[in-house]
């Protein structure tokens, strides 16, 4: 048996990434996971199969490498984004994550800066720090709200090279107006992406900062699959962007990043779409009967356009998690000081986790 006799911190790693800790959201086979955010529906049949058969299809050229720029996935993405989008407008990768990799990349790393909103995502740092760029955390108001005049005054003071949107915001789930992403880009010097992990959960009548792409070169905005599309296993994230941008990525990305597999599943999901994203609507239900039954149990949920809930008003959220998790239901403590957050599930995981939640305020 191997047994491990130092640290990685005792080998001749960078010296920047010293102290540093990877990201770690907990895993566990709790019957009730509520805590990464994950769309806990299962693909509907109709759409597997589908899939399935594309991905068999593409199995008789496994041998080969796979279509180096996606040109048909890349086509997908544009016809569901719209905004009259067009394939050279579009990347991607395997998960938005790696999509963020490649912008840090190709326009970040050593000497540069990369300002987020804190509290942001917190994969913005642990990205930033390991291209070798530095990271800088602007604030927020005391509602974690961002208005165009503050956001454009710290982007000018700081003048970074990077600027992070989450809209809506990753971990408390607050919208980010359209205004703002208008106000930093033009107190901006460089490049400004806009995070929509979870657009697809906000009013379907609040419009996409794709729109704001015309005459907007450094504008990029990112979206993934994870979410609305339930494709979190499957790993694929993307943006939109001026031409220019994705030529820029090109620089940085892994040969053939981008397997033949994959690229025939989300092709097919996405020829589903309107059947995939008929469970976001469900899900917008659970998250606002979660929100409303906080509301009532005494604790103070903000308001979300996600699928998930930040809620404050907990006394000790350690203490509470460990108590959900015995209970057979894992949240996230996000490390907020008296608040924990809660993904919107199915209706029968929400309502497992609401009973669990009552059942520990009982025994107060």
């Amino acid at each position: 048996m191997y047994r491990v006799t130092l640290s990685f911190e005792d080998l001749p790693i960078r010296d920047d990434l010293r102290g540093m800790t990877p990201y770690g959201a907990p895993q566990a086979p709790l019957p009730v996971a509520l805590n990464v955010n994950e769309n806990t529906h299962p693909v509907p049949d109709e759409v597997a199969g589908d899939i399935l058969d594309a991905i068999a299809l593409a199995l008789r050229d496994v041998n080969r490498y796979p279509d180096r720029e996606f040109t048909p996935l890349r086509e997908a993405f544009a016809g569901y984004l719209g905004a009259g989008l067009q394939r050279e407008q579009i990347w991607a990768a395997n998960g938005s994550n790696e999509v963020l990799q490649h912008l840090l990349q190709a326009f970040a790393g050593p000497g540069r800066r990369a300002l987020g909103f804190a509290p942001t995502y917190s994969m913005y740092p642990l990205l930033t720090r390991a291209t070798g760029a530095q990271w800088q955390a602007g604030t927020r108001e005391d509602d974690y709200s961002l208005s165009p005049e503050s956001a454009a005054a710290q982007v000018a003071d700081a003048a970074p090279d990077v600027v992070f949107l989450c809209a809506p915001n990753n971990p408390t789930g607050t919208p980010l107006p359209l205004e703002v992403v208008r106000a930093v880009y033009e107190a901006s010097r460089g490049i400004v992406i806009v995070d929509e992990a979870y657009q697809e959960f906000a009013p379907r009548d609040i419009p996409s900062a794709v729109t704001l792409l015309p005459g907007r070169e450094r504008l990029v905005v990112s979206r993934t699959m994870s979410k609305a599309f339930a494709f979190a296993g499957a790993r694929v994230g993307y943006l939109a962007a001026d031409p220019a941008v994705i030529d820029a990525l090109r620089l940085v990305r892994l040969p053939y990043h981008l397997s033949a597999l994959t690229q025939a599943a989300a092709t097919a999901a996405l020829g589903h779409a309107s059947t995939m994203l008929s469970m976001v609507d469900e899900i917008v239900g659970q998250r606002d009967r979660i929100s409303a039954t906080l509301e009532a149990l005494g604790y103070r949920p903000h308001e979300s356009w996600t699928n998930f809930v930040l809620f404050g008003g907990v006394d000790d959220p350690a203490e509470t998690w460990r108590r959900l998790y015995d209970r057979g239901v894992l949240i996230r403590d996000v490390g907020i000081p008296h608040h924990l957050r809660v993904t919107a599930g199915t209706e029968a995981e929400s309502t497992a986790f609401l009973e669990a939640l009552a059942s520990i305020d009982s025994e107060a």
